[in-house]
């Protein structure tokens, strides 16, 4: 007996020495707030406050440093981020994630973001202050990989820490240029329709411009074929698989003295992207005696992309553009190295590449390119047609100054100089907003544009061959939409279409009116804005165009074959006024509505994967509202039925049944218990998440919440046969700038500012966001001292 208990008491003591080393480990693993830490480089100390929500106030003495230190607190809370962006254009995530990921790593590999990054690099000036200010991030975060503790991540994937370069920072760009292009998943998928259904089908899509819409208006200020189907859907397989979220759309708008309460401007911005954990940006003050920003930054990029200061502010969304098209190339029938061009045949180039695969052998392949881009045959298993379809982006075409240009936004002391360092933005296009202290507000739409000869529709493959169907010019900066202190006073952005001034309309994949018309009706109906008024604005549910397309499809529905129940939900949603609410019953029959009417009306002719593929494009969402009011149109019919053809009200009538059918299998027959909270919900999740055994301990959520997509507060999701609204896109953050008080301005992440899992900072702001709330964007340092609950104090080394 003495025995047995020796024997226990040695395993007691063992479990515990085991949690009490668990316990250690783990602690060592945290991000690092308080303490003294030296940091080589630096010619100063520098002092980081870090506030109740771990965002760090930077003070130094000159930028050199506080970049410095930038870089390191950085990585210390996004490390594991960081190292995943930087590996998407270099091919570098099947090293760390198997052989699921060989197919994305050669998508982006092919896309050439890393050889473009290699010609720009070649080209920096080593002197000038984006290069020392970038370098300086640098050797915070290497520090920092030195010296630092390593994320969980590392140790949970046996990846080893490396450095970072320039290079890593030009390649994080590039990826953020792609995420916003749309033209991959609609090009291939509308020639594929067109090639086998024909242009009548075509006439009954949204594709083009629609006048009736709610557009961006100008204001100039002077005084002041088959293979489509595999190409859309191999590009859609190797973009889903991405641990890295994609970039979605974006509101934002900025009020005008005028329109405000105080006479002082105020600007909201809530840039939507893929949820993740953790979350896209990361927020930092920085001061010096010559500087100061409070910023959002992008995984390893130093200068922030959103960002305000006592004299100015700006924002972003996607400006929607189209600046990715494809090509059909046409193949030499004497010798398969060229290719045909108006100036006869041209050798293509060979591209070699390999990727490193985790626990399995290195893949190499082989690619070609023309003077257009990529030949996309090859790269992805999925296309095996012969006929060559090269892909042309603007990105990697022309000289990058992207980088350049965010310095100069961020150094900026006033519009003039602020405007000045646009026209280095080529790609991705984005809309630009600004506001000051001054009374300024402003929008340009920021690319590089350019005209197509007349009829041609870069909505479609191309033809590589001719040389007519290329770009004729590219458009000066000024030729851009724009609006600088217009008489309607504010300027917004909704990823709609806007208007032109150069003769044309941009070709784009814009958003439809929904939003757009929705920040219209509401800002045109006040002239006494605050930021109470905003902050309730930037979280509206209501959408402005739902209840009337249902006022118009209700009237199709015969109540005479309808059961009490059904009268009563149809009756709620005749009155429904559109809004979001968590326990909206009419939010969810609307919605599952709405997907067998697509369902009802496409999958017949365009088979269930090019329907799977049209559902996740923005032109099925354009089509909504376009095409319920469409009386007559080719796409009703059913071309699997005999002898009978199907009309509007037959889909209408089928899709009610349809989606009431589905609810009652949900949800049983009590409609009260319909409600929008069951479906529509919330989890971000991390990469290591995605194994079931660790999903507690990184993913956040799930969590019901209001909303949905294209209202304000626009929380997306795709439809499929589930019937369940699982978000996976939304306000990445939403703030809101007020002049007449710009040190209690207000932000929100989705999520918590660090991404280490051992962080009290990793989620203490999800459930603020998902309940609408904010918090103060901090920026008086007597109140960031007081309030701060830790120090850390960077010192020069001695040598």
């Amino acid at each position: 007996m003495k025995l047995v208990k020796k024997i226990l008491g040695v395993i007691a003591i063992l479990i515990v020495l085991l949690i009490l080393g668990a316990w250690i480990f783990v602690g060592t693993l945290k991000p690092d707030y308080d303490g003294e830490k030296t940091l080589p480089g630096l010619n100063e100390t520098v002092n980081v406050y870090f506030d109740p929500y771990g965002i760090p106030h930077i003070y130094a003495e000159n930028e050199t440093d506080a970049f410095r230190a930038l870089g390191y607190v950085h990585a210390q809370d996004r490390l594991w981020q960081m190292e995943l962006l930087r590996r998407i254009a270099t091919g570098g995530l099947s090293e760390v994630f198997g052989a699921d990921l060989v197919d994305t790593d050669k998508f982006f590999l092919s896309l050439g973001i890393d050889e473009h990054t290699e010609m720009t690099l070649k080209g920096l000036d080593e002197n000038s202050e984006v290069v020392k200010l970038s370098n300086a991030y640098l050797e915070g975060i290497n520090d920092f990989i030195e010296n630092g503790p390593t994320p969980i991540e590392f140790y949970l994937t046996g990846l080893e820490k490396t450095s970072f370069s320039l290079k890593d920072i030009y390649n994080a760009v590039g990826y953020m240029a792609f995420s916003f292009a749309q033209a991959h998943k609609t090009d291939p998928l509308l020639t594929d329709l067109k090639n086998d259904l024909g242009e009548e089908y075509l006439k009954d899509l949204a594709i083009g411009s629609d006048t009736s819409t709610v557009w961006i208006k100008n204001y100039k200020n002077i005084a002041n074929d088959s293979i489509s189907t595999n190409i859309t859907a191999s590009v859609r397989r190797a973009l889903e698989k991405l641990p890295i979220p994609l970039f979605v759309g974006s509101n934002s708008w900025v009020i005008a003295p005028e329109k405000t309460k105080s006479g002082k401007v105020i600007l909201a911005n809530d840039p939507h992207i893929g949820f993740a954990q953790p979350s896209v940006w990361y927020e930092a003050h920085v001061s010096t005696p010559t500087y100061e920003k409070y910023g959002y930054h992008l995984a390893g990029v130093p200068f922030p992309l959103l960002g305000h200061d006592r004299n100015l502010a700006y924002g972003l969304t996607m400006f929607q553009n189209d600046d990715l098209n494809f090509y059909f190339e046409e193949i030499n029938p004497s010798d398969s190295t060229q290719y045909k061009t108006e100036e006869g045949w041209k050798d293509f180039e060979t591209v070699n590449k390999t990727i490193s695969v985790k626990d399995g052998e290195d893949v190499a392949f082989t690619y070609k390119k023309t003077r257009h881009g990529p030949i996309l045959n090859g790269i992805a298993k999925q296309i095996t047609q012969e006929r060559p379809v090269a892909m042309s982006w603007v990105y990697t075409k022309m000289e990058n100054k992207v980088l350049e240009a965010v310095y100069k936004m961020t150094h900026a002391s006033n519009l003039e100089e602020f405007q000045d360092a646009l026209p280095n933005i080529h790609a991705p296009g984005l809309n630009v907003m600004y506001g000051d202290a001054e009374g300024n507000v402003a929008w340009w739409a920021s690319a590089q544009l350019f005209q197509m000869p007349d009829s041609i529709s870069t909505k479609f493959i191309l033809n590589g061959a001719s040389g007519e169907e290329e770009p004729i010019r590219y458009l000066d900066f000024s030729e851009n939409p724009s609006a600088i202190n217009p008489p309607w006073n504010y300027v917004y952005s909704a990823n709609n279409q806007p208007d032109s001034i150069a003769g044309m309309l941009y070709p784009g994949y814009y958003l439809p009116e929904n939003r757009a018309k929705r920040i219209v009706q509401l800002l045109d109906a006040k002239d006494d804005w605050d930021q109470a008024a905003v902050s309730e604005m930037i979280l509206d549910v209501t959408s402005s165009v739902n209840p009337g397309l249902v006022s118009e499809l209700i009237k199709l529905l015969d109540i005479s074959v309808l059961n009490e129940n059904q009268v009563v939900e149809v009756d709620k949603l005749r009155n429904w006024d559109g809004s979001y609410s968590l326990d909206s019953q009419s939010a969810l029959l609307y919605h599952r509505c709405e997907y067998y009417v697509l369902k009802n009306t496409f999958e017949d002719e365009m088979g269930p994967e090019r329907f799977e593929q049209f559902l996740s494009t923005h032109l099925m969402k354009r089509h909504i509202a376009w095409g319920a009011i469409m009386r007559v149109g080719q796409w009703w019919d059913n071309v699997n039925t005999e002898n009978y053809t199907e009309t509007r009200n037959d889909i209408v009538l089928k899709s009610f049944a349809d989606a009431w059918t589905s609810l009652v299998k949900d949800f049983g027959t009590d409609t009260n218990t319909w409600t929008w909270d069951k479906v529509h919900t919330l989890e971000h999740k991390h990469p290591i998440g995605e194994v079931e055994s660790l999903r507690k301990y990184f993913n956040v959520g799930p969590y019901p919440v209001e909303g949905s997509r294209e209202v304000i507060n626009n929380l997306g999701f795709s439809y499929d046969s589930t019937g369940y609204y699982k978000v996976t896109s939304g306000p990445s953050t939403r703030r809101i700038i007020d002049f007449s008080d710009v040190e209690n301005s207000i932000s929100i992440l989705p999520t918590g500012q660090s991404g280490n899992p051992f962080s009290d900072h990793y989620k203490d702001q999800a459930e603020l966001f998902v309940n609408g709330e904010f918090r103060k964007m901090m920026m008086n340092k007597q109140e960031i001292e007081t309030e701060s609950e830790s120090k850390l104090v960077f010192v020069p080394s001695e040598n």
